[in-house]
């Protein structure tokens, strides 16, 4: 995220976060157990400060490098895991990150995960996406963006930073794979195709001749099952696997 703040500013921030007050039903509400990865002190302490001011959410722990991450994941229990996605090793070794991530999805399936990254490779982002449970935020976005996509990801949605979608629909040349394998019906298919090509949802209604309520509902389970939450995820979803 964007940690290069005035110092004026970072105290300003740190002061409204710890001062916040919160009310009976968001003390009593379930709390996201969200386990914190990165290498910088700065990045997890702005982290932490940014979480703090939501009641709903709470840091259930810390790790600086890939190997202390396995190991607090064995022995805490979390929903969301905020991650790096190029840590060092404590011996200054720098694993592939990719195989981290890979890693935990094997070991923990129903983690959802938001990696951070300042990384503008779309090949990179591309191999993330191809995972459904990951999320994807660039580092320069904003501390209430994370907030987002950790709500988000608790879910089973997923969010992508603009930066990094922008990216996204740059590239060309990935082998596609057809949306109807994500179990769409024949009809949400249709409207999710037309859409992504342009047309509004009154416009699909218009020439499929159906209700736009009926149109606007099909999109919306479409966008469900396939685990996006907004119309820029879908469209990178369609980006990353392909059209149809």
């Amino acid at each position: 995220m964007n940690w290069n703040v005035e110092p004026n500013t970072r105290q300003r921030f740190f002061q409204t976060s710890d001062s916040r007050t919160h009310t009976t039903n968001e003390i009593n509400m379930v709390q996201l157990r969200v386990v914190l990865a990165d290498d910088h002190p700065f990045v997890r302490l702005g982290v932490r400060s940014a979480v703090s001011a939501h009641a709903d959410i709470v840091i259930a722990g810390e790790s600086a490098n890939p190997t202390s991450l396995i190991e607090l994941l064995q022995k805490v229990r979390c929903d969301v895991l905020v991650t790096d996605l190029s840590m060092p090793e404590a011996d200054g070794t720098i694993d592939d990150g990719m195989r981290l991530v890979r890693r935990i999805r094997c070991d923990w399936p129903a983690l959802r995960i938001v990696v951070l990254t300042s990384l503008a490779s779309p090949v990179i982002a591309r191999s993330i996406l191809l995972d459904g449970a990951v999320s994807l935020l660039n580092k320069a976005g904003s501390m209430d963006e994370l907030v987002s996509a950790i709500r988000s990801a608790s879910a089973g949605h997923v969010h992508i930073s603009q930066s990094i979608l922008a990216a996204l629909t740059e590239v060309d040349g990935v082998p596609p794979v057809s949306l109807s394998t994500r179990c769409l019906s024949p009809r949400e298919t249709e409207v999710v195709g037309m859409f992504v090509r342009g047309r509004s949802v009154s416009e699909i209604a218009r020439v499929l001749g159906r209700d736009i309520r009926t149109v606007s509902r099909q999109k919306r389970i479409a966008m469900a099952k396939l685990g996006v939450d907004n119309d820029p995820a879908l469209f990178a979803y369609v980006r990353v696997h392909g059209t149809v």
